[in-house]
């Protein structure tokens, strides 16, 4: 079937469309080429080939540029082509050499092995025909050593013959170790039946001798507990034949003497203390430093046998539970007539012995425990156990109960001896205080100190809280008593003049409480102190430390440092409680003072200060109101200086300068003012600081800043001068008054305009 020109056409222009995917100078492109038919389609693939052969032309080009470079680098080549040749030749001959080298290498080698396999297995053969020789002479030793009894040497050659033989493991010496064995079975059995008369017998330098066998005989452990075992009973022999003697002494004491239970607990200690101590080198040799653990573990068993047979004793011949049940009940029938209880002179003395006791087992378990953490190549168990036996065993069980009645005692001796201080209290001559101040600080110090010293946070906790009570309620009421007396103005100033006495009574009170207050930040500072001692006393005296730290080191337990704080911090609290109270008390005895000074300062409001000269004159030689003011000051103030403390008296007499200036303020505000009156202010103003500055070791002039400030602003010459004083241009000078009150202060002037003063810019 013949094609339809147009599909001819649309087959040409797919043919050209195609023609672009063809690769140029290819069969398939002229096969393409040759089936061309259409004009239009030759065109494009005609442009299609001009333009590959521009490109061929470029890269040809591109080609061409480089020749020159290609001819040296190939003319390069040339020149290395005999050098290569060269190196050739001298590789191959390298190569030669190197395989008859490593040839020759391998063979010697091969001999060298060979040779030390053979040297080793004759240096081996060497060895075990020495360790025959030396089994031999060993069981000859052993042998000729017992028959001389030199044990040592037995002993050492038991030792050698087990090194060897745990070193070569020989079935054909089976009968030789079977006869060392032997020799070692009955050396162990003479060893430990003469160590065990020597023990019998306390002869210590053959116990010495016959332990330190046991390690060459491989008993190291069983030797560790036969000597440990020998200390104990050392110390128990002799702690009990103290024991013994301190029931004697019991026995044969009367009223008159006094038994003492501290040097047979010191003696304890110090026994156990040596024991370990003095045979250091031996419990090394044995175990090493497990050995030290082992043996301070066994011996603290005697301390909580034999320890607290002391304290329990102690307790028992003391009655301690019989004295703080009867305190007990004393606190309970306080109400009762004859209620009385035990003789706070003879707790005392129970409380010290106590004391000593206590310190004594809190030295001895620190001692120890500080010893077991120094040793470093301990089994890590032993060390946590050995620390809980110290602190869990029956001694320490014992002392606690010692404590509890300590804590006791101390809270009854503490609360009598202070009321006692407040019953008994009185003047002391020469003092500004009574005696009750000196007294129950005192007994507090007393009581912290001994409380602090046990190193218990129970006993410190519940001493401090003691006396912190103590000190805010029955102590502080006792202070305060006197300033609650009523119609105490009428009695200090009876008949119009000042009562020595009732002067004295509330001079003193203030003064008791003042002293109190410091008394308090005292004791406090002192707790730390002693914390402090009692540190550097456990680290050396060479250590600085800060006090604030001091608290962190003597109670390292979080919760018992915070417990601690907290009372310290309560002292503080008391301390301020204490000047609050003082504050009142001296704004009460100011309330009774100034109604006496009132009716000068009232006579200030009729006195004019529209002066003339002829009236600043004669002002000047007939002062019409500040001397009368100074006199009534002195007569009702200055009298109570020699009675009271500097503290006090310097804030008694400044709260009746605030009363004063106060007062003359709000009468000056209600003037009015010449020149020479502001003038004349200036002076009073003047007069009454430095009358006032020589009363006080305090400086007054800032209490009459306003006053004088008015006096300056009244004597100026216009109200323009103002700004000479004001803002930018006051120097010095820091103006207590605001720009309301300069501006009335201005008003104040009879000369001065309204006007001016209005337009001040202030």
């Amino acid at each position: 079937m013949a094609m339809s020109p147009r599909s001819e056409a649309d087959g040409e222009v797919a043919t050209a469309n195609s023609s672009s995917s063809l690769q140029f100078g290819t069969a398939e492109a002229l096969d393409h080429v040759r089936k061309l038919t259409d004009v239009g389609a030759m065109t494009r693939f005609l442009h299609e080939c001009i333009a590959y052969q521009r490109g061929l032309d470029l890269e040809l080009e591109s080609l061409l540029s480089q020749r020159s470079d290609l001819d040296r680098q190939l003319s390069n080549l040339h020149k290395s082509a005999d050098v290569l040749e060269i190196v050739k030749g001298d590789s191959s001959y390298m190569l030669s050499n190197i395989s008859s080298t490593s040839s020759l290498a391998d063979q010697v080698s091969a001999k060298v092995r060979h040779l030390d396999l053979a040297q080793s297995r004759v240096q081996d053969t060497l060895l075990r025909i020495d360790a025959i020789v030396d089994r031999s002479n060993c069981l000859d030793g052993v042998h000729k050593s017992l028959l001389a009894e030199d044990f040592e040497s037995g002993a050492s050659y038991i030792q050698t013959f087990l090194q060897i033989d745990s070193k070569f493991k020989d079935s054909s010496a089976a009968d030789q170790r079977q006869q060392l064995l032997s020799y070692k079975k009955q050396l162990e059995g003479i060893v430990k039946k003469r160590l065990s008369a020597a023990v019998d017998q306390r002869d210590h330098p053959t116990i010495l001798r016959f332990i330190k066998l046991f390690k060459p005989l491989a008993l190291e452990e069983e030797g560790l507990q036969v000597y440990v075992s020998y200390l104990k009973k050392v110390i128990s022999s002799r702690s009990k034949e103290e024991f013994e003697q301190l029931l004697e002494q019991i026995e044969q004491s009367n009223s008159n003497t006094q038994v003492s239970f501290v040097p047979c607990l010191t003696n304890l200690f110090k026994d156990i203390v040596l024991a370990i101590e003095e045979n250091d080198e031996i419990l090394r040799n044995l175990c090493g430093e497990d050995g030290i653990v082992y043996a301070i573990c066994e011996l603290q068993e005697e301390c909580d046998s034999r320890g607290s047979n002391i304290l329990k004793k102690f307790m028992e011949y003391r009655k301690l539970a019989k004295l703080t049940s009867e305190i007990n009940s004393y606190k309970s029938n306080l109400l009762s007539v004859h209620a009385e209880g035990p003789d706070p002179r003879e707790i005392e003395l129970y409380l010290e012995e106590i004391l000593s006791l206590t310190q004594l087992g809190e030295d001895y378990t620190e001692y120890m425990v500080s010893k077991i953490r120094s040793l470093t190549s301990v089994d890590p168990e032993l060390g946590p156990q050995a620390t809980k036996a110290f602190r869990s065993g029956n001694f320490s069980k014992v002392s606690q109960d010692t404590t509890g009645y300590y804590v006791i005692l101390e809270g009854f001796f503490m609360v009598e001896n202070v009321r006692k201080a407040i019953q008994i209290d009185e003047p002391v001559p020469d003092s500004l205080t009574t005696s009750m101040v000196d007294d129950v600080f005192y007994v507090l110090q007393s009581c912290c100190r001994r409380a602090i010293s046990t190193s218990n946070i129970s006993s410190v906790i519940a001493v401090l809280s003691n006396a912190v009570s103590l000190l805010g309620n029955e102590y502080s009421e006792a202070l305060q008593q006197k300033m609650r007396e009523p119609n105490l103005g009428a009695k200090l100033f009876l008949g119009g003049v000042g009562v020595q006495k009732t002067g004295t009574e509330i001079a003193t009170t203030l003064n008791n409480l003042d002293v109190s207050s410091e008394y308090a930040l005292k004791l406090r500072h002192e707790i730390e102190e002693q914390c402090l001692e009692l540190e550097l006393k456990s680290i050396g005296d060479d250590v600085t430390i800060c006090l604030d730290a001091t608290v962190n080191m003597v109670f390292p337990a979080p919760g018992d440092r915070e417990r601690v704080k907290s009372c310290l911090s309560e002292l503080i609290e008391m301390s301020n409680s204490f000047k609050k109270a003082l504050n009142l008390g001296m704004e009460q005895l100011v309330a009774t003072v100034t109604p006496r000074i009132r009716p000068v300062l009232d006579s200030v409001a009729t006195i004019s200060y529209e002066l003339s000269e002829a009236e600043y004159a004669d002002n000047e030689v007939n002062d019409p109101w500040v001397q009368r003011l100074l006199h009534a000051v002195e007569i009702n103030v200055a009298w109570l200086q020699p009675l009271m403390t500097a503290t006090n008296y310097d804030t008694f007499l400044h709260l009746v300068i605030d009363f004063i200036v106060k007062r003359l303020e709000v009468i000056m505000m209600q003037k009015r003012f010449s020149q020479l009156g502001g003038l004349q202010l200036d002076r009073d103003a003047r007069t009454l600081v430095s009358h006032f500055s020589s009363m006080t070791q305090r400086t007054v002039r800032d209490k009459f800043s306003r006053l004088t400030q008015m006096a300056t602003i009244l004597n100026l010459e216009k109200v323009s001068e103002i700004l000479d004083f004001w803002g930018e241009n006051s120097g010095p000078m820091t103006w207590r008054l605001t720009p309301a009150e300069v501006r009335r202060v201005l008003g104040l002037r009879v000369d001065f305009k309204p006007e001016a003063i209005a337009a001040l810019k202030l």
